[in-house]
């Protein structure tokens, strides 16, 4: 099963985070808060790359290796479990 909605739902969590920036930049808010607050938005949508592509090597491949040799899909498992430290 996908994890779309997961993904989506974080997206919208940095969208939310991003329209706060926005109005605090435009309130005037101070630069170290400003910042902080841009590296919580940079960190979700980096985040929610991250769930994407390991949803795309656990889903797709996984379906694409099945007809492949074993020894092929030994590497792909292997290659999954890998992901966990992207």
């Amino acid at each position: 099963m996908h994890k779309f909605p997961e993904i989506a739902t974080r997206l919208k969590r940095a969208q939310g985070h991003l329209l706060r920036v926005i109005e605090m930049l435009e309130a005037g808010r101070p630069c170290m808060e400003l910042s902080q607050q841009l590296h919580a938005v940079e960190k979700a949508v980096g985040n929610a790359k991250k769930e994407l592509i390991k949803d795309h090597i656990h889903h797709c491949m996984e379906e694409t290796s099945e007809a492949m040799p074993r020894e092929v899909r030994d590497l792909i498992r292997e290659f999954q479990g890998v992901t966990k430290y992207l």
